[in-house]
């Protein structure tokens, strides 16, 4: 009885998750989405105007309100589209962020604290990543990037401290406005990684010594085109990187998703199955009662009857024919 309770329990289930599955990959679906998403951005950016924010505030609270119910149900949906696979919902970065934005919304420090909620607000439009696959890539790539792009600021930042030192040791004295301590130097070298002021910088180091152009010139092609060359190359590398797992997941445009056509198949056949299941399972039970039924009567007649009633006659044995009767005398 409970495996079978379990087991329509989990039916049931798969079929909702299916059935909902169908619904979130619908393009209206997305579409619906999407534009919440982006009307909440107009709305937040209203509210930046005071005269607008005075005049309309109840009507611009009620809409916040309802679409905060909106993305509280597409929130739902897509968790009920996981219903019989809980797992790849958590494991699912886009998930985790979906479900903390909006769940964070109905926390009572975050809703009694304006700041906290305008962030909030903000963060939901940085679910547009969700929807456009192309921004999706890019902002796959700039998290697979961040391990290279530290390793980036860690070399950056030992070159420029070097070159602070050295700056400081031979600058300090006549150009204490720029190198007058290691601090100022890496802000002063900092600017120049850019080519801002570089000329400007060079002709006071000439002032003071014709070396100085190999100390601008060694800083300037290792800060400003050897690391930023690295740094382009660690982002496209991330960005190829992201590109390929979004084909591997088939989210790639011009890939159909196979989820979809698999489940407009498993829907209809889990329909029938459960129908199918349910008729074998009423006309089980009816055999079984009428069975039950009829074992109840025969052990009634059974008890009913009287003790002492007579017992048949016990049957004697047919006489066997004359030819086969053994003769009384001997031989």
């Amino acid at each position: 009885m409970t495996a079978a309770v379990c087991s329509g329990s989990s039916r049931q289930r798969r079929l909702l998750a299916v059935r909902c599955r169908r619904l979130t990959q619908r393009p209206v679906f997305t579409v619906v989405a999407f534009a919440m998403i982006v009307c909440n951005a107009v709305l937040l950016g209203l509210e930046t105007y005071e005269g607008i924010a005075g005049r309309w505030h109840g009507e611009l609270k009620l809409v916040e309100h309802l679409f905060l119910a909106g993305f509280t149900v597409e929130i739902l949906l897509r968790t009920a589209a996981h219903a019989d696979r809980p797992r790849a919902l958590l494991r699912d970065p886009w998930n985790l962020f979906d479900l903390a934005v909006v769940l964070l919304a109905f926390l009572p420090f975050a809703r009694e604290n304006a700041t906290m909620l305008r962030l909030l607000r903000l963060a939901r439009v940085l679910r547009t990543a969700r929807f456009l696959p192309q921004l999706r890539v890019v902002v796959v790539a700039l998290g697979k990037s961040l391990p290279g792009t530290l390793s980036f600021l860690l070399v950056g930042a030992l070159l420029l401290y070097l070159y602070a030192m050295v700056g400081w040791v031979f600058f300090a004295r006549e150009d204490p406005g720029h190198f007058g301590s290691v601090g100022r130097a890496m802000l002063t070298l900092f600017l120049l990684m850019t080519l801002d002021g570089l000329g400007e910088a060079v002709r006071t180091g000439l002032e003071i010594s014709r070396w100085s152009i190999f100390y601008y010139a060694s800083y300037v092609v290792l800060s400003s085109f050897v690391l930023v060359n690295l740094l382009i190359g660690v982002v496209i590398n991330s960005l190829e990187e992201a590109r390929e797992a979004e084909k591997k997941v088939g989210k790639v445009p011009g890939k159909p998703p196979p989820l979809p056509a698999r489940d407009a198949v498993v829907a209809p056949a889990l329909d029938a199955v459960t129908a199918a299941d349910d008729d074998t399972r009423q006309g089980e039970l009816k055999r079984k009662i009428e069975t039950a039924r009829l074992a109840l009567d025969d052990l009634e007649r059974t008890l009913t009857a009287p003790l002492t009633a007579p017992l048949p006659p016990a049957r004697r044995p047919a006489p066997s024919p004359p030819g086969d009767r053994p003769s009384a005398a001997g031989p």
